[in-house]
């Protein structure tokens, strides 16, 4: 787990606001989940036999002797606020969340045990245009973060539960042969999840693969013209795609649409958001039967990959440094700079506190980053001035009147 500094948190909120206008932008409204939640709410949803909650979950006992979950993903608990609330049965809902998630894994580069996820949601759409909108919301994302040329769409249908069930059995049959070939993992999954076997990292078991069942052949019909159908809007919207027939998801929720996003600006080729279709979690949820579709992405891997592509701008946290000389100023400074925020609300102004002569206060205005000091001296406070020196440019300082001053700080608030 880590901690999030100043100069980097300023990183997280360029970021944080671009999704906020992109996800508004699309009408989805802003949802909030508690990070503890029962276990049980985990396991019905994700899957017994998943590496998250075999291997992941932060589980423990409350006072109650109740078993808890630090939550390991958002769609179980956004599920349980829609049943618990009435937000679901016949409705429409576009949902979005951001915050903690928690899965004890081995932490690597841009994954880490306490990680942040935003996450889309959308209740009570079954046609293959509510998977379009998904994806081409994320899409834009990309585009609005600078990113769009370095990343890949990779798409693929699950069919439905019946066909995935089939297409499971087959698989299953045909892996058993080479049981003792597969890696330690895969052996271990074939007989609890053997649908996981086809994202499987080892060089040997993906050569076994190519001979095995294709999950396409076990598609059923609706489920063929869903993807059909999803693949035509995206053609039309201009979004290329990569169909990826061995792409499946972790989770035991999803049925037909799956889709990651997926880089190798950081290296080996890694998924930075990933998403699909899960009809049947809201029923299994304890509400009405909903169909449902949405995506998930890892705040620290996004703007890890944002920030080694330079596409994020440095800001400075200071604009403005007042410098009070004399008693007299020392004893106004701050009621000037509420002065001037009153003028300037998006204005980042910092008073000098301590005193000292005005060497040791432009020294200090210099490392603070600010763009300009503001000095107030007695002459100043006198005529309702302030004296305006930039730190970062030859510029001449010059003494200005109010008016003159809110016009001349006015362009420091919008860098």
């Amino acid at each position: 787990m880590n901690d999030l500094l100043p100069e980097q948190t300023a990183a997280w909120q360029q970021v944080e606001a671009i999704i906020r206008q992109v996800a508004a932008s699309y009408g989805y409204q802003e949802i909030r989940m508690p990070v503890l939640e029962s276990t049980a709410l985990f396991k019905r949803s994700i899957g017994e036999v998943t590496d998250i909650v075999e291997k992941e979950m932060y589980t423990f006992d409350d006072r109650n002797g109740e078993s808890v979950t630090l939550r390991p993903e958002g769609t179980a608990s956004c599920v349980r606020a829609g049943n618990q609330h009435g937000l679901l049965y016949n409705q429409i809902q576009r949902l979005w969340y951001m915050g903690p998630m928690f899965r004890y894994e081995r932490p690597q580069k841009g994954r880490y045990r306490q990680f942040h996820q935003f996450g889309i949601e959308t209740f009570g759409l079954e046609g293959a245009d509510a998977d379009a909108e998904v994806i081409l919301l994320s899409a834009r994302l990309w585009k609005a973060l600078g990113m769009a040329d370095q990343v890949e769409l990779q798409l693929n249908s699950l069919g439905s539960n019946e066909a995935r069930a089939r297409y499971r059995d087959a698989l299953r049959d045909y892996l058993e042969q080479y049981k003792s070939e597969l890696d330690e993992d895969s052996q271990r999954r074939l007989d609890t999840n053997p649908l996981r076997i086809l994202d499987s990292k080892d060089g040997n078991t993906q050569q076994l693969l190519e001979q095995a069942p294709k999950l396409s052949d076990y598609w059923d019909e609706e489920s063929k013209q869903h993807f059909d159908e999803l693949k035509a809007r995206l053609d039309a919207a201009g979004i290329p795609y990569v169909f990826n027939e061995r792409l499946v998801r972790g989770l035991d929720y999803y049925n037909r649409t799956v889709f990651e996003w997926v880089t190798t600006a950081l290296g080996a080729q890694g998924t930075v958001c990933a998403g699909g279709r899960y009809d049947g979690l809201v029923e299994q949820l304890g509400g009405k039967a909903t169909p449902a579709v949405g995506f998930a992405m890892g705040m620290e891997r996004l703007v890890l990959l944002l920030q080694e592509q330079e596409k994020l701008a440095p800001r400075r946290a200071v604009d403005a440094y007042l410098m009070p000389l004399g008693e007299a100023a020392e004893l106004n400074a701050q009621a000037v700079a509420e002065k001037l925020r009153n003028e300037l609300p998006d204005l980042r102004i910092v008073v000098h506190s301590g005193g000292g002569a005005m060497k040791k206060q432009i020294k200090k205005a210099d490392k603070s980053g600010a763009e300009v000091a503001l000095i107030l001296g007695e002459n100043e406070l006198e005529n309702n001035q302030l004296t305006v020196k930039p730190l970062r440019t030859t510029d001449d300082q010059q003494t200005l009147g109010w008016g003159e001053l809110v016009v001349a700080l006015k362009p420091l608030t919008q860098e």
